[in-house]
């Protein structure tokens, strides 16, 4: 019995150079995996660093998915894609640098709170740089809760780059 495919979103961001072509490499591995099509790509954003280490502005954007992906096998996807494209969580700071970032914000209408994933994105609702990319591509997104994306603001300044 083939599994039901579900509607995800993600974050994708990084802020080592070549930092748009890390953004687009990573959303096309993510298309190439079985089970999981990505749908739609925002326009790129760029932001400040969050964290206060000192390092280069991130680029910023929001895909949309269809995935017939477990929770725990789309992080599997998004952290081997990380990988593949160099990034290395042992070596890096918390906030520090990186070549790409890639988290699941949404998962259809799933809750879940686990200490490898939680879904919603625990800080969604607070950064700008999500909610931005976020809602260009599903302006009428809501949370599992019911609470529409367009009633929160986030913080930080967001540019669309260039």
């Amino acid at each position: 019995m083939p599994k039901t495919e579900i509607t995800g979103y993600l974050s994708l961001g990084g802020n080592i150079e070549p930092r748009e072509d890390y953004l687009r490499r990573a959303a096309a591995a993510l298309d190439a995996r079985p089970g999981l099509r990505v749908t739609r790509l925002s326009a790129l954003y760029e932001t400040a660093p969050w964290g206060g280490v000192p390092q280069a502005d991130f680029l910023n954007m929001a895909a949309a998915v269809a995935t017939t992906l477990t929770p725990e096998e789309l992080l599997t996807a998004c952290q081997e894609t990380e990988a593949l494209l160099g990034r290395d969580r042992a070596r890096g700071e918390r906030w520090g640098p990186r070549e790409i970032d890639i988290d699941i914000l949404l998962l259809g209408k799933l809750i879940r709170s686990a200490p490898e994933l939680t879904i919603p994105h625990p800080r969604l609702t607070e950064r700008a740089f999500v909610l931005v990319p976020l809602l260009e591509i599903a302006p009428g997104l809501k949370l599992p809760d019911g609470t529409p994306l367009t009633a929160l603001t986030g913080r930080g300044a967001v540019r669309r780059y260039p």
